[in-house]
């Protein structure tokens, strides 16, 4: 269970202690639909992914079928146990051009299919084959995404990394190397404030 639902959790349960305390059956009745609503709804999350333009550009995203692709390739267990276990449908990711000339967050899309197997990683004729990788127990994984929005203009790393709101962005940390990184929602706004 995440710390925020947790929180939600005990907050909700001090309120109803104060509003429902002579009241069980109508507490009960509370607590059922409060639960019932944390187990339906995803708090939605913000992500920042990279990649080299020169391989797959905003402009390659926003040119395909329906705008949408599958994000293949992620070779990092760290990188790859974030987009497995934790990107869920209706997430929005910054996409970042990484290995550029201004390395920077151009764009916006959200995750539209949960994590599934890589096939790419069982195709000896790709070059993101991994021979560990068996289709019974697939090691890598991949989401899709669809684009959002392309922004006005590149923020680049140097400017994000003059920011003091942002100086807990993982991106700015020194020794990041990650392809795949979250965004808090306070980050995430403050970055398209930007723009």
């Amino acid at each position: 269970m995440s710390v925020l639902r947790e929180a939600l959790i005990c907050l909700y349960g001090t309120h109803l202690n104060l509003r429902f305390k002579d009241d069980s059956s109508l507490r009960r009745r509370w607590e059922i639909q409060f639960f019932y609503i944390l187990s339906q709804k995803h708090i939605m999350k913000y992500w920042l992914m990279k990649s080299e333009p020169d391989e797959f550009s905003i402009d390659d995203l926003q040119n395909m079928p329906g705008q949408t692709e599958h994000w293949d390739g992620v070779r990092n267990y760290q990188a790859r146990n974030m987009m497995r276990d934790d990107m869920k449908i209706g997430d929005q990711i910054f996409f970042y051009h990484s290995n550029c000339a201004e390395p920077g967050i151009v764009g916006a899309m959200e995750v539209v299919r949960e994590a599934y197997p890589d096939f790419l990683a069982f195709d000896p004729k790709d070059k993101h084959f991994d021979p560990k990788s068996d289709p019974d127990n697939p090691r890598w994984f991949m989401v899709d995404i669809r684009f959002m929005k392309k922004l006005t203009r590149n923020i680049s790393l140097r400017e994000l990394k003059q920011k003091p709101e942002l100086v807990d962005l993982v991106l700015v940390k020194r020794g990041n190397r990650l392809s795949i990184m979250p965004v808090t929602a306070e980050q995430w706004s403050f970055i398209l404030s930007l723009e």
